[in-house]
């Protein structure tokens, strides 16, 4: 009788098919680490990127890093594989996950031009410049077994 309703609703219809929901976070992370493969949404530079294992990720240079030095991200908001996800409020504290990024190159971006002028008055500026920008290279995402 309920798969004969269920047809016809396809929120329902999906409702009766998933399984049932972990109850703890360390159930959850026992799930997404079974897995085979993960994904994180992490905060880096105060912009939030979805990240995978070995992505390459252009940002805008922070300072003080040189080509080969390993980040740790430790604002990650949400963790997750195919079939699980675990969100943080607002993140998943770094004992839980951990994700390390490699600085590949710095590199620059398109020549940008700006131009400037005032009407009447002869003034003609024009301004280029090219922004920095470097690579990363995500490793490997690590959830840790809690030994509690």
């Amino acid at each position: 009788m309920l798969g004969r309703l269920a047809r016809g609703v396809p929120a329902l219809r999906r409702a009766l098919h998933t399984g049932s929901q972990p109850n703890s976070t360390t159930a959850a992370l026992d799930l997404i680490r079974s897995q085979p493969s993960h994904y994180v949404v992490a905060n880096f530079v105060g912009r939030k990127y979805i990240l995978a294992p070995r992505d390459l990720l252009t940002v805008p240079r922070p300072r003080d890093v040189q080509v080969g030095d390993v980040l740790t991200l430790d604002e990650i908001h949400e963790l997750g594989s195919r079939e699980y996800t675990l969100r943080g409020n607002p993140t998943i504290s770094p004992d839980r996950v951990r994700v390390q990024a490699t600085v590949v190159e710095h590199t620059k971006g398109k020549m940008e031009s700006i131009f400037k002028k005032k009407r009447r008055k002869g003034y003609q500026k024009t301004i280029t410049h090219k922004q920095p920008y470097t690579r990363l290279r995500i490793g490997d995402i690590e959830i840790p077994i809690s030994s509690s």
